[in-house]
């Protein structure tokens, strides 16, 4: 029996995309959640496995793999069995990757500016400035991230920034998936590029951002085609969304 132990939190987008593929391929895995506001990320032990100092991190036999989309791969390639969520084309797996490695650049840091402005900045508002730095000197992959934040929340011209490249985001893959003829980014067959970005529309949904994509009706069958399917409720199980883990939170 192969063990595999998922190190991830519950709100991370990138611990919901390797959540989702590990249900979806319908392996069993052992799943530590950590508490990133209590700096369980940070600590010695973790640091050891990741010195990202980031989630989520995977454990397959002893071995440790880090980076979602480098995860979500290799789960690909360690389990082929269906579903294989690559293509066998070559010429359409290379597509594939260059979908993802703009997920990666474009709307996956971009909707961490509206995330952290939205839900997260009260929790650094009343630090104090020295802690707050030493805090963000802690990060080995946010410390400029959270300097750019600051205690007062990014600017209302970064946020437009932010929401601009999100448009753009969702405009890309709207093209693509008529291009496809869908139901997903790659045609028939759900592939990895959907799932790496799945959980940025959940978060732009969560944080009631889902109006981006309102005239782009295959966008939204897209999503509801995600939330139809078993490994989604796995996924996201109740605390997984910004409005679960923050109730008082206000969306505008």
């Amino acid at each position: 029996m192969q063990s595999l132990v998922l190190y991830n939190a519950p709100q991370s987008t990138c611990s919901q995309r390797v959540r989702f593929t590990l249900h979806e391929k319908g392996l069993s895995f052992s799943e530590l959640k950590l508490d990133l506001f209590s700096g369980d990320q940070l600590r010695p032990e973790y640091l050891k496995i990741n010195p990202n100092g980031v989630v989520p991190s995977l454990v397959h036999d002893g071995k440790v793999i880090i980076d979602s989309a480098v995860i979500i791969e290799y789960l690909s390639e360690v389990f082929p069995e269906p579903p294989r969520l690559v293509p066998h084309d070559p010429v359409a797996r290379a597509a594939m990757r260059s979908l993802i490695r703009y997920i990666d650049e474009v709307p996956t840091p971009a909707v961490r500016v509206p995330s952290y402005n939205i839900a997260f900045l009260p929790h650094y508002r009343d630090m104090p400035e020295a802690d707050f730095a030493a805090l963000a000197e802690s990060k080995p992959l946010r410390k400029e991230f959270l300097l750019s934040m600051g205690r007062t929340g990014f600017s209302a011209e970064e946020m437009d920034k932010a929401l601009e490249r999100l448009r753009r985001a969702i405009a890309r893959m709207s093209e693509t998936l008529r291009a496809s003829g869908g139901p997903w980014l790659m045609g028939p067959d759900l592939t990895l590029a959907d799932i790496a970005i799945m959980p940025v529309l959940v978060r732009m949904a969560d944080l009631g951002l889902g109006t981006i994509w309102e005239r782009q009706p295959e966008v939204a069958r897209w999503l509801a085609a995600f939330r139809a399917r078993p490994a989604y409720s796995k996924t996201f199980y109740f605390g997984s969304l910004l409005t679960e883990k923050y109730p008082d939170l206000k969306i505008s």
